[in-house]
């Protein structure tokens, strides 16, 4: 009889836990996939007393993930602590460096350090292996790591969030505002109680920097990634961009542009009711990645929760038990290029626009006019009659034609100085496809 595949758990939450349950309910079954078991020997969790789901008898529980990591009798940790830094680090490099292959869940790991832990699982023959580090249940890392490899990569564009896609879907459903939503969405479960690496993007922007690295072979690079979040959206931006024929979601975008530059960037967008990402609801994710030979190849399910996240987890477990190695990234870590990361200034795109304007005549021509001194150019405007305040200002919404980023900040930083605009004006980048 083959040798038992041995795992140490690092972490019995959602996570952790789930992947403990599928491994006991689908032992059989995954054991004849495998061609070996795969068998929890070791975990690690605060409380050793709280009931998990599975049978936890006759494994070996530590205190320290680092010490359960350097253990001889394991031969896999599976890291569902969180962090990028800390405990998770730690157990990830221990175990590592002592010839043990790792599956990790953790996207921000991966985003801050994911080259130093490649080169170093290359180094003593360990798999490093994290599909449930991006977009849950969505086989994406397989997808691009395997199943697309012919493909030059144009493109790959994500709902990569659930919770902002949760939030964004309850506004346009609802009429809420931003607020009211989210702490529904807490009562739910959907967002943490500190929710500020969800909605401030954040959260997208680890799974995107690991997602252009897979795309262009480049060393993740988080610190690249423009990021904005989705705060200052409205119900009002909402309803505009439904009637111009656009749903808003946060959107992580990565591509190369003229200059062989990569662009990474997270930030609400407008898209087009004919795009698939705009049918996209609830906490769902969904992944576009546009390939050479393909074309669009677009990936939907779940992004998080218990069975969705350690259903990847345990795929990965079963690739190590088959005695499958990848390249983390794709190719050896010596083979990936510093990354040449575009400077979002040079970014070109319409934009929508939305601006409190003062109700007075002559206002408009005013705004207008300090739009056309910064050189942006409008497509279309809409100037509702519902007031604010009394009646001292109104709506007015714009859409512009393809302008630099740089030209826009100039026109914002020109419109934040008038004295007809109200507030800071609401900008919201435009897919057009």
């Amino acid at each position: 009889m083959s040798t038992p595949l041995r795992i140490g758990l690092a972490g019995l939450g959602t996570v952790g836990g789930g992947v403990g349950k599928q491994l006991e309910l689908e032992r059989a079954r995954l054991s004849a996939l495998a061609g070996r078991s795969i068998v929890v020997t070791a975990a690690c969790a605060r409380d050793r007393t709280k009931e998990r789901g599975f049978d936890l008898s006759g494994v070996e529980w530590f205190d320290d993930p680092v010490a359960m990591a350097r253990d001889a009798e394991i031969d896999v940790l599976v890291e569902t602590i969180g962090g990028s830094d800390g405990p998770a680090k730690a157990a990830v490099e221990a175990a590592l460096t002592a010839g043990r292959s790792v599956v990790t869940a953790n996207k921000a790991l991966l985003a801050h350090y994911g080259g130093e832990l490649a080169a170093l699982a290359e180094t003593t023959g360990a798999a490093l292996n994290f599909e449930a580090a991006v977009a849950g249940g969505i086989p994406v890392i397989k997808a691009m790591r395997e199943g697309l490899v012919a493909n030059r990569i144009a493109s790959v564009t994500g709902i990569l969030n659930g919770t902002c896609n949760y939030i964004l879907t309850e506004m346009e459903a609802t009429g809420a505002s931003f607020t009211d939503v989210l702490a529904d969405a807490q009562k739910l479960g959907y967002a943490e109680a500190d929710p500020s690496f969800d909605v401030g993007g954040t959260d997208a922007a680890h799974k995107l920097a690991i997602l252009a690295s897979l795309a262009y072979g480049n060393k993740v690079d988080f610190d690249s990634v423009f990021v904005e979040g989705i705060e200052r959206i409205s119900a009002d931006d909402i309803r505009f961009a439904a009637e111009f024929g656009y749903r808003i979601k946060l959107l992580g975008t990565t591509c190369l542009n003229d200059a062989g530059e990569v662009e990474q960037r997270v930030h609400p967008t407008l898209v087009p009711l004919s795009s698939p990402l705009a049918a996209v609801s609830g906490v769902t994710n969904a992944v576009a990645v546009n390939g050479s030979y393909v074309g669009q190849v677009v990936l939907e399910g779940p992004g998080a929760g218990e069975g969705p996240t350690a259903s990847a987890v345990v795929a990965d477990l079963v690739d190590i038990a088959r005695g499958i190695r990848y390249a983390p990234f794709g190719v050896p870590y010596s083979a990936l290029k510093s990354s040449r990361p575009a400077d979002m200034s040079g970014y070109e795109g319409s934009y929508y626009l939305r601006v409190k304007a003062a109700d007075r005549a002559g206002s408009m021509a005013e705004i207008t006019r300090a739009l056309a001194e910064a050189e942006v150019s409008i497509e279309r405007i809409v100037q509702r009659p519902d007031r604010g305040r009394d009646g001292q200002w109104m709506p007015v919404v714009m859409m512009t034609h393809e302008t630099k980023e740089a030209t826009m900040q100039k026109a914002l930083g020109l419109l934040s100085e008038h004295e007809d605009v109200v507030s800071t004006p609401v900008v919201i980048r435009i897919e057009q496809s």
